[in-house]
Order: structure tokens, then C-alpha cells, then sequence
């Protein structure tokens, strides 16, 4: 049989552009070589809770036909990102505001707060900030780096916050307010029935094959299909022919606990250099420690996070966008455009850290330019 789209990844653009290309009359076979759909998003049920297997994914946008788009396949709950970070048994509001400036220095007011963060970053003496320990004390002063930014930070990125580009700490949220919601969005929420059943839905009648390696057979599906829609690592389609592109990585190390809770929120950060990892993830509390029935659950599952620097073989998470990786991406790039059957999208494909929200809005613009 031939394909109008062969979509290869399961993820979320992957998913998008076959529901839109479906929709609009195509025919359409998606392959994934992991044995689930979903990719990133791909939520397991353990003991009743959705666990986020690779790694806590919370849904929020400003975009509201991304919203629209989305909600057309899952209920959302109301959750609301609220992280606690955890120095050294000290615990701070996440995102900074005036309950993090309240503990670390006994302000009362917002002016108060701002006078002491302008105080500190006229001690440090930053005018331009040139990496990210200058962003990060311009933005909140050298108290909360030092306790709060520093070593999660280090621990996250595998290099010294001197060495990492400011641009990475431009969208941490700071506060004079206390407000204590992470994300600066009008829409958000964790799909009720977890991430695996939206996409399932948005696959519905679409036909799927899973555990199948496209490169490892790549002439047999091009055959298969008029177009190719690709969402694995670019550099991985050209063989690495110019080199790898660099990645962090993530470890996860599951726990089932025999108790109703481990630490009463589903994100608390470890900002310490000393913890070895960045963070632990209590899945229950993403839909309010309950089941898909509403019942209150008796056990609890947590995800300890550790950083890593990727090396081939390893699941591949953020990309590190500095000049040297961001020069060869353009260099495959450059490749890519000359692929008259292949088109390039997602995280992976186009090498760019993407929150949920923009993949969907990216998916949906290439759909529009293909499909009209």
C-alpha cells in the first residue's frame, strides 16, 4: 500500500500532523520505534497514578487554538504548577516571589524585595549580563543564586552557570507578588486519564505500528510513502555524517511507596550541589491523588531526576543550543532542506527546546502549509 504520509514518532507533533493530514483525507501510517505511542509524554499507570515516564510533563500555553486543538481530545484538570525547592532542608516558593523573598531575607513588601535584589546586583557590579550566573543575579540577587539557582543549575547542565548562556535563565519567572503559579499562562492543566490516552485519541483510526526502526529500514518506507514526516534527531537521519549534536540527558529511578505521600507536591527541586539529583516527582499529585475514578489512592510513586551529559545510545532530552551545537545544526539543516520528500519537525528534528504547546503550534503551521 501507498501512503500519502509516512509519520516516523508517535510524539506529539508526530500526532498532530497525522490526525490533521487524516482529517483532511490522506492516508496515513505512523511508526514509532519504541513500543509505545506518545513519545515524550507517554504516561504509564502504576498503581492507579499516571507516571510521567519521561519526566513530569504539565500542560500550559497562551496559545488559545493550541488550547482548543488539545481540548478536543482530553479533559483537563486545573492543576497548577507550584514547585518547592528544597535547600539543604530549607524549603522556598517556586517560582520567586514574595513568600521565596519573605524567607530568605524577612522583607514584607514588594518594594522592599526589589530594593534588595537592586542592592545585590549593584554589589556584583552587573551592568550587561554576559552568562548565566550574571542573568540569574541581576534577575533575584546573590543570596537566591547562590541557595536556589547555583547548584541545581551545575547539577542540570553538567558546566559551570559561567560557562552556560544567560538566554537559558531569561524565562525564569520572578515575582513581586505571591503568586505562586510557575507558569505565566492563561490555559493549564495535566489531561485527566494521563497523556497516553490524549494521544490515543488523537490516533484514533489512524493506523499505527510500533517497535519498528525506520533508518534501520529507510529505502523499504520512503517506497511506502509520497512524503516522509521525520521527528527523530536530524543528525541520527544523516548518520551523524557531521558529527552529534550534543543533548542532556535524564535518569529516572522509580519508587512505589506504601504510603498515601511522600512530600505533599508534585515537584520539589533540590537546589543543593551536593543531592545528586535535580529533583523528585510525586506523579500523584499532577491530578489531586486521585484515581481515574476519584478515588483517594493508598500508595504513591516518586521519580528521582538525575542530569547527564548524552552520549549515543542515551534517550536524548534538552538540547544544548550553545554557537558550537547551534552552527552544526544549521549545517544539517542545510541537509535537510535538500530532502524533497522529507520534512523535519518537532523537539528532536529541529533541535530546539520546545515546551508542549509550541510542538502542537508547530505541528499544526506545518499542517497548514501542507495540507492548505
Amino acid at each position: 500500500m501507498k501512503y500519502d504520509y509516512l509519520i516516523v514518532g508517535s510524539g506529539l507533533y508526530g500526532a498532530v500532523f497525522a490526525r490533521k493530514a487524516t482529517d483532511a483525507g490522506k492516508s496515513v501510517l505512523v511508526i514509532d520505534k519504541r513500543p509505545n505511542i506518545g513519545g515524550n509524554v507517554y504516561t504509564e499507570d502504576i498503581e492507579g497514578i499516571h507516571v510521567h515516564k519521561y519526566g513530569a510533563h504539565i500542560f500550559h500555553t497562551n496559545i488559545k487554538e493550541v488550547w482548543d486543538y488539545v481540548n478536543q481530545f482530553a479533559e483537563f484538570n486545573r492543576f497548577t504548577n507550584s514547585p518547592v525547592a528544597n535547600y539543604k532542608g530549607e524549603l522556598f516558593s517556586l517560582p520567586f516571589n514574595m513568600y521565596t523573598f519573605n524567607k530568605m531575607w524577612g522583607v514584607v513588601t514588594p518594594e522592599e524585595a526589589a530594593a534588595k535584589i537592586e542592592e545585590q546586583r549593584k554589589e556584583a557590579g552587573i551592568t550587561e549580563p554576559k552568562n548565566l550566573e550574571e542573568q540569574a543575579i541581576s534577575l533575584v540577587g546573590t543570596d537566591i543564586y547562590e541557595k536556589l539557582i547555583k547548584g541545581y543549575t551545575q547539577k542540570q547542565w553538567g558546566r559551570p552557570c559561567d560557562e552556560l548562556p544567560a538566554f537559558i535563565i531569561k524565562r525564569l519567572p520572578v515575582r513581586l507578588t505571591f503568586d505562586n503559579n510557575y507558569f505565566n499562562a492563561l490555559y493549564q492543566g495535566i489531561p485527566k486519564g494521563g497523556y497516553t490516552k490524549m494521544v490515543a485519541n488523537m490516533l484514533d483510526g489512524i493506523e499505527v505500528k510500533l517497535g519498528v526502526n525506520y533508518l534501520d529500514n529507510k529505502e523499504e518506507y520512503d517506497a511506502m510513502a509520497d512524503k516522509v514526516i521525520f521527528t527523530g534527531p536530524i543528525d541520527e537521519y544523516f548518520g551523524f555524517k557531521l558529527g552529534y549534536l550534543e543533548y542532556r540527558s535524564v535518569r529516572f529511578e522509580n519508587e512505589v511507596l506504601d504510603k498515601p505521600n511522600f512530600q505533599g507536591n508534585a515537584a520539589v527541586n533540590y537546589t543543593d550541589a551536593e543531592t545528586p539529583w535535580t529533583r523528585i516527582i510525586e506523579h500523584k499529585w499532577f491530578e489531586f491523588g486521585k484515581d481515574d475514578a476519584g478515588n483517594d489512592l493508598p500508595k504513591t510513586v516518586i521519580s528521582r531526576e538525575f542530569s547527564s551529559e548524552w552520549k549515543p545510545g542515551d534517550e536524548p532530552y534538552y538540547p544544548v543550543n550553545d554557537d558550537k551545537n547551534g552552527k552544526l545544526y544549521q549545517e544539517y539543516k542545510e541537509l535537510g532542506d535538500k530532502e524533497d520528500k522529507v520534512i523535519f519537525g518537532g523537539r528532536l528534528g529541529e533541535y530546539k527546546y520546545y515546551d508542549m504547546d509550541a510542538v502542537i503550534a508547530s505541528a499544526l503551521d506545518m499542517a497548514k502549509k501542507e495540507l492548505g
